[in-house]
């Protein structure tokens, strides 16, 4: 497998993970209010829930898919680490918005490629 295959996986299951989270426990919806987005709340899990099946679905049979589920991903993930850093945020509390963008970035010029 290569590591290509895995960044596609490893996103493409996180953000499923990320997206189940919002309806079965209160962590996410709280962190939407402390970011004063709650209505915005429901409109991201679907973005990261349709980028999820998107980048399976896009690796496995149509590639234009994959492009732009890893692009919207990506997008999706500066923009929430603009809102972490406008929040000052730490770092560490940062990175997993970074990581995801950067991930997905690659898997987009992994795309493009």
């Amino acid at each position: 497998m290569s590591l290509y295959t895995v960044c596609v996986l490893l996103s493409s299951v996180s953000f499923l993970g990320y997206g189940v989270s919002y309806f079965t426990g209160p962590h996410m919806k709280s962190e939407f209010k402390r970011f004063q987005l709650e209505k915005l709340g429901l409109l991201t899990v679907v973005l990261e829930l349709l980028g999820a099946f998107g980048l399976m679905v896009g690796f496995f049979f149509y590639k234009p898919l994959l492009i732009i589920s890893a692009g919207g991903l990506a997008l999706l993930m500066l923009l929430g680490l603009i809102v972490r850093l406008r929040l000052k945020d730490s770092l560490w509390i940062s990175l997993p918005a970074l990581f995801f963008m950067v991930l997905n970035s690659y898997i987009l010029w992994g795309a493009l490629q």
